[in-house]
């Protein structure tokens, strides 16, 4: 097992963490603007405001996305598992 093989298992180990996590993140910002643009017009200025919707928001997306998700992680385990015979040369 060389260098290009670590790198590529990096690689791929990377590029599905960033697409795992990428959606949830998305949700989180979008929540986040838009109880901060409510901050705002209200004058409201509690910290701890953005909190709840923010936990809400994860946990409905993980309700929704959460399928997706798994299939992904399962996915690169699998390929990872079923070419281990090659990184062992």
């Amino acid at each position: 097992m060389g260098i290009d093989d670590v790198t590529a298992i990096a690689s791929t180990a990377i590029y599905t963490i960033i697409k795992c996590a990428a959606p949830l993140l998305l949700v989180s910002l979008c929540v986040g603007l838009l109880v901060s643009i409510f901050q705002t017009v209200t004058s409201i200025q509690e910290q701890t405001l953005t909190f709840v919707p923010k936990i809400l928001a994860i946990f409905l997306g993980l309700i929704v996305m959460g399928h997706w998700i798994m299939n992904n992680m399962v996915e690169f385990m699998s390929n990872l598992w079923s070419d281990f015979s090659i990184y062992i040369r």
